[in-house]
């Protein structure tokens, strides 16, 4: 991979049309599964969503291995697909982008209202 493929993305969307091409040679249930895994896991993703890709390689190589052992996507994956993905991104509780961003956002304006505080405290001494 060049600088130029990982500054596009164009790296990571080649790996995920591979994803896909073996994904769509999974039975059917299988790829409802792996849809379903699509929809929840990149909530957890970093910014790029490039901690991802060795998490949805490991996912294909388990329904991979769970077809050709002959097991259902149940026994491979069990019944709460979403909480599967959270146990493969972190652990319950883990913090998502989303969750991130708004932590030092309101961290941020905390600082600022603090600073505000200080200053209008420091205004009425002097006013005394």
């Amino acid at each position: 991979m060049n600088l130029w493929e990982k500054i596009t993305g164009r790296d990571m969307t080649k790996e995920l049309k591979d994803f896909e091409s073996r994904a769509k040679k999974l039975p059917s249930d299988y790829q409802g599964a792996w849809e379903e895994i699509n929809a929840n896991i990149w909530e957890y993703s970093d910014f790029t969503g490039r901690n991802l890709m060795p998490i949805l390689d490991g996912i294909l190589g388990l329904l991979e291995e769970a077809v050709a052992e002959g097991q259902s996507v149940q026994e491979a994956l069990g019944d709460d697909v979403k909480g599967f993905c959270l146990a493969l991104a972190g652990e319950e509780g883990s913090k998502s982008s989303r969750d991130k961003w708004r932590e030092e956002l309101n961290n941020n304006i905390a600082k600022k209202l603090g600073r505000l505080e200080d200053e209008h405290e420091n205004t009425r001494d002097h006013r005394r």
